[in-house]
């Protein structure tokens, strides 16, 4: 079986750690870019909900009240 020196094994330990940093760096990113997307999401929701509702509220207050066009 063949010995590695010690530079050799060195340099793959720290190769290894590397690595190891770019793929936790890269899946970091990953999440943190998908929260950004839910909640970007999440947002449009909300302000999507808050229209229809207004809107909703608007014709019902527009049934009810009477419209000042027809003193005329």
């Amino acid at each position: 079986m063949r010995q590695f020196s010690a530079f050799t094994r060195l340099c793959c330990a720290l190769l290894a750690c590397a690595l190891c940093g770019c793929t936790v760096v890269t899946v970091a990113g990953t999440a943190a870019s998908l929260a950004v997307t839910g909640a970007g999401l999440a947002v449009d929701a909300a302000v999507g909900a808050a229209k229809v509702t207004g809107a909703v509220a608007g014709a019902a207050v527009g049934a009810v009240l009477p419209s000042g066009d027809s003193q005329k």
